[in-house]
């Protein structure tokens, strides 16, 4: 069928008309964000992020273009373009004096350090003890060496372990046991709160000579916990003038006594123990004597080379009088012989 010409050229106008009215006025209001929001998702004056400041400008750089609104790209993270990994990142954010704010990279934990062998590290705090009484030491000085730590006992009371760990105690040697029948009253709450304080610990029982050494051992097994990660055990040998006990025997009855001590401890921990001990007893007893195990030697007036020449040692206690934020009165200050790196291969070696 054939259409006249002017209607036919009125029907093709008006279809134009009706074809390119998206593009209208009601079309353009249509494409104006609207300012209604579901109940669910609240639209910021300004861009926020939803983290912490570090942990946005670790997830991209600024320059990368805002994604649409309905991706809400604040609710879920954000791929980082390889290779952009600077250690600070300039986070431009509102503030009252419109600078920009730099934002650091902290560890995600801060107690934590990652190790270079596949396997976590104790952060290791600077020295910051005082000393009531304190010893020139000259270039031998312990404060030297990296790692400090204490020894501690009920006389010591109720410990602040977090603010002592801080200020520079990386291990603690806790009293456990006296003879064959004493327990320290404060052993068991000591060595809860510094495992939870993440202070390296273990426990030293203080020998005594008028009991057999299988009845300490026993004693000793009895009380302290064998515990992944703990120090090993230490046997304390010295001579104390205010103990009930005044039986001296002699050196071939002492090295026996402790051996056998030393042999069922190692058996049941499965760590070789640690003898402490001070410059009389060394020197009456153990002078050539356990040149296999690992010593502990107490030495406030020199350094240990000069009081027990030739010895090889792991810690030294250099103070008694050592004084610290965390503790009321007295502490004894100890110090590891070796470097950090040192100190976390001794660590892992013995755990």
């Amino acid at each position: 069928m054939r259409i006249p010409v002017v209607p036919a050229l009125l029907i093709a106008s008006l279809t134009l008309s009706g074809c390119t009215s998206s593009s209208g006025p009601a079309s353009i209001l249509a494409s104006v964000p609207s300012r209604e929001t579901t109940s669910s998702v609240v639209r910021p004056s300004a861009p926020v992020p939803a983290a912490d400041v570090g942990e946005v400008a670790a997830r991209a750089p600024m320059s990368q273009p805002a994604p649409p609104q309905e991706e809400l790209a604040w609710a879920g993270p954000i791929p980082e373009p390889q290779g952009f990994l600077p250690e600070t990142r300039t986070v431009a954010m509102p503030m009252p004096s419109d600078r920009p704010v730099t934002a650091m990279l902290a560890p995600d934990d801060p107690v934590i350090a990652p190790a270079t062998r596949g396997r976590t590290r104790s952060l290791v705090y600077s020295h910051r003890f005082r000393d009531a009484k304190p010893i020139n030491f000259g270039r031998s000085s312990p404060r030297k060496l990296a790692v400090h730590g204490v020894d501690v006992s009920r006389w010591q009371g109720d410990i602040d372990w977090q603010k002592l760990r801080t200020q520079g105690a990386n291990f603690v040697y806790i009293k456990s046991t006296d003879g064959g029948d004493h327990l320290d009253p404060m052993f068991k709450t000591n060595w809860r709160k510094a495992r939870e304080a993440g202070l390296k610990h273990g426990a030293y029982h203080f020998f005594y000579w008028c009991r057999t050494a299988r009845e300490q051992a026993d004693w000793f097994i009895r009380n302290v916990p064998r515990e992944a990660g703990a120090l090993p055990p230490v046997i304390d040998v010295e001579w104390n003038g205010e103990s009930s006990c005044k039986r001296r025997p002699s050196r071939e009855d002492v090295l026996e006594k402790m051996q056998v001590f030393m042999d069922k401890l190692e058996r049941h921990y499965g760590q070789r123990p640690i003898i402490y001990t001070a410059p009389d007893f060394y020197r009456d007893n153990l002078r050539g004597a356990f040149p296999d195990y690992p010593f502990w030697l107490r030495s406030v007036a020199a350094h240990p080379s000069q009081v027990y020449p030739g010895r090889k040692w792991v810690f030294w206690q250099y103070s008694g009088s050592g004084i610290s934020h965390g503790v009321e009165g007295r502490i004894d200050l100890n110090v590891f012989h070796g470097s950090e790196e040192d100190w976390h291969d001794w660590v892992a070696s013995r755990s």
